[in-house]
């Protein structure tokens, strides 16, 4: 019985760490919705007015999101997040588009309100 109780809690131990090294690696790897939108707030000004060029701070954000986005998954919910919020929040799809390209950034999916996020 007692063999029995220690195998018992070995292999929930086990189990514990694999749920615990796995919620660790998917936070890493992804950056949410809402964090992705609140640290692109200093893009506001280019992306809803006239004002000509990102500011530092923007370009630094847009440099962090993509960096954090390194898997096919994450820049999927990224886009869908970006295709709902855009509109509600006054974005010009032009400026959006062109952002990357002004910051002097690389990203893997093109900006585009008429791109299709699953694919």
């Amino acid at each position: 019985m007692e063999k029995k109780f220690m195998g018992l809690s070995w292999s929930l131990g086990v189990l514990g760490l694999i749920m615990i090294l796995f919620v660790k690696s998917k936070s890493v790897d992804a950056i949410s919705c809402q964090d992705a939108l609140t640290a692109l707030m200093p893009c506001q000004p280019f992306l809803t007015t006239g004002a000509p060029t990102p500011t530092p701070p923007c370009c630094q954000a847009v440099a962090t999101i993509n960096a954090a986005a390194t898997t096919t998954l994450a820049r999927r919910e990224l886009c869908r997040c970006f295709e709902k919020a855009g509109p509600a929040l006054g974005v010009i799809p032009a400026k959006a588009k062109v952002l990357p390209q002004k910051c002097g950034i690389s990203v893997p999916v093109p900006i585009d309100p008429t791109i299709n996020c699953d694919t």
